[in-house]
């Protein structure tokens, strides 16, 4: 039987490779959070300074926009923050210094969970291979999670030890548990809504449509109207 999780956690953290990662992959998940009271934070680790198709345009600029949509869109949201930590697009590895940036925001913002990205899931079908970014990124925060974060003796000068409670890694091809975002499906579609960027022009037609769909499909597994499906670790038990 589906599991839903129901209970808002106090305080929470989302890391993500791209400006507009977390908004696909959470979105309902941190804008329920956001209204049930819990203080939401996100990362992003990327400047979206490649996230375009056309070759005539300038990444400096790109990144400057897309660091407006992220704005932008965590006023939607109603997160309590946001920070970007600048790497460029196709650049992230799972080197220590990665896992060490994240480890000193984990424990200054003491999430109870971490909300991210499963590093495990490659291929969607036989048509989609899972940027290496987004792979980076989810090797990246499990490393800083687990254990690095709750161990004094790792990056000391990051601060003082944090356990987090529990993962939730989006994107998965494993999902275990549920949230319904029914209440909060059309703040999702407006924080998407947001990423002009990325967006083709007719985008108005379609959107909002096709992130209902695939709410609906993780709804269906879970036994409610509109769902997002997460592979859950337990930390703390």
């Amino acid at each position: 039987m589906a599991e839903l999780i129901s209970e808002a956690p106090s305080r929470a953290l989302a890391v993500y490779a791209h400006p507009d990662d977390p908004e696909v992959s959470c979105g309902g998940v941190l804008a329920r959070w956001s209204r049930a009271g819990t203080e939401v934070h996100v990362v992003v680790a990327t400047r979206g300074d490649k996230g375009s198709q056309d070759p005539s345009v300038d990444g400096e600029a790109l990144a400057e926009q897309r660091a407006a949509e992220v704005a932008a869109a965590a006023g939607v949201l109603g997160l309590a923050g946001v920070e970007m930590l600048g790497h460029f697009d196709g650049a992230l590895t799972g080197e220590p210094s990665l896992v060490a940036e994240l480890v000193g925001v984990v424990r200054r913002l003491r999430p109870e969970v971490v909300v991210g990205v499963d590093p495990t899931a490659v291929f969607f079908g036989d048509g989609y291979v899972n940027h290496v970014d987004h792979r980076s990124i989810g090797w990246a925060t499990l490393d800083a999670v687990a254990p690095a974060a709750s161990s004094p003796l790792y990056f000391p000068e990051r601060g003082p030890a944090h356990q987090v409670h529990t993962v939730l890694l989006s994107g998965t091809l494993e999902p275990d548990v549920w949230v319904d975002v029914e209440a909060v499906i059309d703040t999702k579609v407006a924080a998407m809504f947001c990423h002009r960027s990325q967006l083709a022009p007719d985008a108005d037609a379609w959107l909002g449509t096709f992130v209902h769909q695939r709410a609906a499909g993780e709804g269906r597994r879970a036994g409610v109207r509109y769902a997002e499906g997460f592979r859950r670790l337990r930390l703390v038990r």
